[in-house]
Order: structure tokens, then C-alpha cells, then sequence
């Protein structure tokens, strides 16, 4: 049986499997990313986790001394404490010679021009059909459709993917993937029936050996079932799914008492400056960081090839067999 499939995605990208490791911010290092693209799904590096773009020009290189297949940078435009210096981080990313960029948050209209130049594919993740549709118009060549199950940041209109999907499938003309609630074979098979071209997984690679990140962030994963994330930061309409915590209900504490007049500096230490200290030291009650509800449908922590395998073997045998022995 083979464990190949070919998509539109998989052609825009030259990738054997139609699977996409999103971009998480401590996580996606060249480790995870250079595994999955070996595996062959395409790996993402986050580019704003390195504090420079010198230092994600060495994290480029080091990927690339992990893998010789194709790899993309994660670049985020979201509300921040500071601005990134984001031309020099896309000067990194174009004298490293990345051809896929994944880019979310706001749009990436200004930036695209300098991407095309360089020959660069643009991936934009979008929380709603009217933002994939605005992605398409000013040219980006792919976009991650993400569904209200996902974790991190989900957008304000809580719109599930088996609804979102088809609706994106229904006016979009380029190639899309799924994200949100991505875990398994099944979760690629009615991604596909819903009508994207593959699946964008984040929270199911955390729980990988590869991943970069402390056993225990691994361990909680696999420990929290679909009712075990939380919602943080909506008044500010900058919604995260995030591991339910001691350190999100104190911060879910402050929004219920400062209700409409809350702002950033109230919560600031229960959202800043936290990946660190949850993603190296462990320290997985710390505050808020960015867990799907797809946490409940992981059991286990394989390596990168032995999950994607799994998922194509497992893929491949529903439609050979379940779907198509559903037909009279």
C-alpha cells in the first residue's frame, strides 16, 4: 500500500503527504521541522521564536542541515508588546533561500511584493472565509483555513471546521488546508471530503518525540481530554485557545473582574513572556499557552514517522475500504 497522495498542495509544495507542521512559537524549531519534512510533510520553523533574524538565518541553516526536502518559515503579524523588526526578519528568510513562507495574524499585503520577488509560495492562515477569500485576492498562493477547535488563536466568529470548510471550499479557487481538530487519518479523509487539500496540525506534533519542547508540555497533552481548553483574552478580540491551568483561571479571574475596561498591562504576566518557562522548564501550570481541542483524540507520543505514517496508512485503508464499501 502506498503512502503517498497527491493533492494541490502537495504539488504547490512538493511534498509526498498532504500534512503541514503549522508554526508554534517555541516549538517549531528545526528539529520538529526538519523531521516532518523528512517524513514527508512540510515543516514549518517559527520565525519570531528567534529573538533576531540573525539568529533565524542560523536556524534556517541548521534546518537545512537536517532535511534536503522542502521546509517554510512561520511568520506572525499579531498584536504585540514590541514590533518585530519584520523586513529584516524577511530578509533572513529570502538569503536563506526558504521558497514557503506561512504567514498569519494581520495581512501580509505589504510584504507579499518582496516574497514574489524571491520566488517565495505565501500560505496565509485565516479564521473565516471572507479573510481566505481577501488572501486570495492579493495573491497569496495557498491559505490554512482554521476552524474555532483550534488551539491558539481561533478569530472572533467560533465558526467549527465542518462548517468553515466547505463553505471555503464553495468560493475559494486556490489550494487550502484544514486546521483545527487535525489528528489522525479520519481527521485527513473528511478534511478532504469537506473539500480542502490537506490538513495543518500544530497541537498534534507537540506530542512527538521530535517536538522541542519539556516531556511534561508532551505529558499534558496526552493527559487532557476535549473539555480541557479555555478561551482567554476575548474581550480584547484577541481570543487564544489555551491548556486549561491554575495560571488561566487566575487570568480568566482578572477578565471577569475587569469586564469591558480590561487591557493588555492586566494580564500581561499570565500571557508574557510564558512559553519559555512552559516550553523549556516545563512549567506547564505557568499561564496561558496555545492548546486544540484535539488534545482529546491524543493517546500517545511517536515519532514524527511513525505519526505520519499512521495517518496516511490509517487514511488510505478508510478510503480503499470504509468509504468505498459504502457504495451499493
Amino acid at each position: 500500500m502506498t503512502s503517498l497522495m497527491k493533492t494541490r498542495i502537495t504539488e504547490l509544495f512538493n511534498i509526498e503527504r498532504p500534512i503541514i507542521q503549522g508554526g508554534m512559537h517555541y516549538v517549531g524549531l528545526a528539529e520538529l521541522a526538519s523531521a516532518v519534512s523528512n517524513a514527508g510533510g512540510l515543516g514549518i520553523l517559527t520565525g519570531l521564536t528567534q529573538a533576531s533574524p540573525a539568529l533565524l538565518a542560523k536556524e534556517i541553516a541548521r534546518c537545512r542541515d537536517m532535511t534536503d526536502k522542502p521546509f517554510g518559515v512561520n511568520l506572525t503579524f499579531l498584536p504585540s508588546f514590541a514590533t518585530p523588526p519584520y523586513p529584516e526578519y524577511i530578509a533572513a528568510i529570502i538569503e536563506g533561500g526558504v521558497k514557503i513562507v506561512e504567514t498569519a495574524g494581520r495581512s501580509p499585503e505589504a510584504y507579499l511584493p518582496a516574497f514574489k520577488q524571491a520566488g517565495i509560495k505565501v500560505i496565509h492562515k485565516c479564521t473565516s472565509v471572507r479573510h481566505a477569500l481577501k488572501a486570495e485576492s492579493i495573491g497569496c498562493d495557498a491559505v490554512s483555513v482554521d476552524g474555532f477547535e483550534c488551539g491558539g488563536h481561533p478569530g472572533e466568529d467560533d465558526v467549527p471546521n465542518m462548517i468553515l470548510l466547505p463553505r471555503a471550499a464553495e468560493v475559494l479557487k486556490i489550494p487550502f488546508v484544514a486546521s483545527g481538530g487535525m489528528a489522525n487519518g479520519r481527521s485527513l479523509v473528511a478534511a478532504l471530503a469537506l473539500g480542502a487539500d490537506g490538513i495543518n496540525m500544530g497541537t498534534r506534533f507537540v506530542a512527538t518525540q521530535e517536538a522541542p519542547v519539556h516531556l511534561k508540555v508532551k505529558e499534558a497533552i496526552v493527559n487532557a481530554s476535549e473539555l480541557d481548553t479555555r478561551l482567554v483574552m476575548r474581550p480584547l478580540r484577541n481570543t487564544e485557545r489555551v491548556l486549561n491551568n491554575p495560571g488561566v483561571q487566575a487570568l480568566l479571574a482578572i477578565e471577569r473582574e475587569k469586564g469591558e475596561h480590561i487591557t493588555i498591562a492586566d494580564i500581561h504576566s499570565h500571557v508574557g513572556g510564558i512559553y519559555p518557562k512552559v516550553m523549556v522548564d516545563g512549567e506547564v501550570d505557568a499561564g496561558a499557552w496555545s492548546c486544540g481541542m484535539v488534545a482529546g483524540l491524543i493517546h500517545d507520543i511517536p515519532t514524527v514517522k511513525e505519526l505520519l505514517d499512521g495517518i496516511m496508512q490509517e487514511a488510505q485503508m478508510l478510503i480503499r475500504h470504509r468509504l468505498q464499501n459504502c457504495l451499493l
